[in-house]
């Protein structure tokens, strides 16, 4: 598995109890070069919606911002291509982007620690001496068994410290967690948001989301806590940011809409290419629910 295409369909679909007057969405959803990654094609397509402009952020992440139609009581956004991924075992290479490096060791509302958190890096401090790699691997598999991955207990304002002390979350919240543990330790991380192609199925409800730690020599280096592993070809990196706020897929406001349903659906299945076969890991992927949209 040292390549793969992925095919990838988001759809995000949102449905008004009243007429929209005025709204603006601000859409991460076009994945963007890196080391490991090609985008062959990818296009976005708005069901009364317009794009307005596009630009990339702070953190080179593309972003789209779209406005909605006045009158409309359902808009769908639709974001699809293919993407070539590789496997480099999670490491993303040096720094880039407006940002110094130094950025990613302050704390932010999602990420601030306190006595749970601190407790646990505590322990987890204890009972190893290793190189920051070392820990780092330790870290994630001590926020794995402490945080059990659980649907419905957490939502996108929870914080690393909430979710701690609940001892369960969904993917978001465990890279918040690695996150802020890793910043306390003088390690600058960052959150990531993307797809993953799962195992043992292609419909999904949701985006995915993992964490990325700078370590000397490497570079950036992705941890998937949920899943106990480092990013492998599966992976499409879409945004990163100092959490999830950075790089939500959607975020924006609406007026005359005060109630919305919002519904999520995401696809990602391996494409054969020349000399390539279907993908066939046994790895299990997990998807996080409706947090992280």
């Amino acid at each position: 598995m040292s390549k793969l295409t992925l095919q990838v369909r988001h759809t995000t679909h949102y449905a008004f109890a009243q007429p929209v007057v005025h709204a603006l969405q601000r859409l991460r959803l076009t994945p963007k070069e890196t080391h490991g990654q090609r985008i062959i094609d990818w296009t976005m397509r708005f069901d009364n919606a317009n794009a307005e402009l596009q630009y990339d952020d702070q953190h080179f992440n593309h972003v789209t911002l779209i406005s909605l139609a006045p009158g409309a009581r359902e808009v769908t956004v639709t974001s699809e291509g293919v993407v070539e991924t590789e496997d480099n075992a999670g490491v993303i290479g040096r720094h880039s982007g407006h940002l110094p490096l130094w950025s990613f060791l302050r704390q932010t509302p999602l990420t601030r620690p306190g006595p749970k958190l601190r407790a646990l890096l505590r322990e987890i401090q204890g009972t190893t001496n290793e190189a920051p790699l070392g820990f780092l691997h330790a870290l994630s598999a001590a926020i794995r068994e402490r945080v059990i991955y659980e649907a419905g207990r957490t939502t996108s304002t929870t914080s690393a410290e909430e979710a701690v002390g609940q001892g369960a979350g969904v993917c978001q919240d465990h890279a918040h967690i690695f996150i802020s543990a890793a910043r306390v330790s003088g390690i600058p991380a960052r959150y990531v948001s993307g797809y993953l192609m799962m195992n043992d199925r292609i419909e999904q409800e949701a985006t995915h989301a993992w964490a990325e730690a700078h370590v000397e020599g490497l570079g950036w280096v992705g941890f998937d806590v949920s899943n106990g592993i480092s990013p492998d070809p599966r992976y499409v990196r879409v945004a990163t940011g100092s959490d999830y706020r950075d790089a939500a897929p959607v975020t924006g406001i609406s007026f005359g809409a005060s109630d919305q349903v919002l519904t999520v659906g995401v696809a990602v299945e391996s494409r054969p290419s020349s000399g390539q076969g279907q993908n066939q890991s046994q790895g299990q992927g997990q998807s996080q629910s409706q947090s992280n949209q």
